[in-house]
């Protein structure tokens, strides 16, 4: 039997006069910008992580150089430099390493920026270290 031609054109007016005609469409203008943002700003996190872990591992490496025995401040800004180079290429950018060594103390900063995946942030990223210089004490 064929198909009534009445009831399809109705059951077509009454979907065109429902209001859902395109709802999809636009459904999916609006989730997809959101869905990358959102995936962007994962991505923006996991950089700014590893940026920090990269900072204190600089930090770590030039307090150890600078707080030996033997050791000096410029020893150690020489090891957080050379850590940097080696890792901070991609997510840490303007790093800076500071490093402080008295008789009895030594401390390390690095602080840097991290790449922007999300246009207009700025994140910055801060590490600092310190303990005392190692020295030799004989026993008595």
């Amino acid at each position: 039997m064929p198909a009534n031609p009445v009831n399809a054109t109705a059951r077509r007016d009454r979907r065109v006069l429902s209001g859902e005609h395109g709802a999809v469409a636009a459904e999916l203008v609006i989730a997809t910008p959101l869905l990358l943002l959102a995936l962007l700003a994962i991505i923006q996190f996991a950089l700014w992580s590893h940026a920090t872990h990269v900072a204190q591992a600089a930090a770590a490496e030039a307090l150890a150089a600078a707080r030996a025995q033997d050791g000096t401040a410029a020893a150690g800004h020489a090891a957080g430099r050379q850590l940097l180079d080696q890792l901070a290429q991609g997510p840490l950018r303007f790093s800076q390493i500071d490093v402080e060594r008295t008789a009895t103390s030594a401390s390390a900063s690095v602080q840097g920026e991290v790449v922007a995946v999300l246009p207009g942030v700025h994140l910055h990223v801060h590490a600092e270290t310190a303990g005392e210089v190692e020295r030799f004490v004989p026993d008595v």
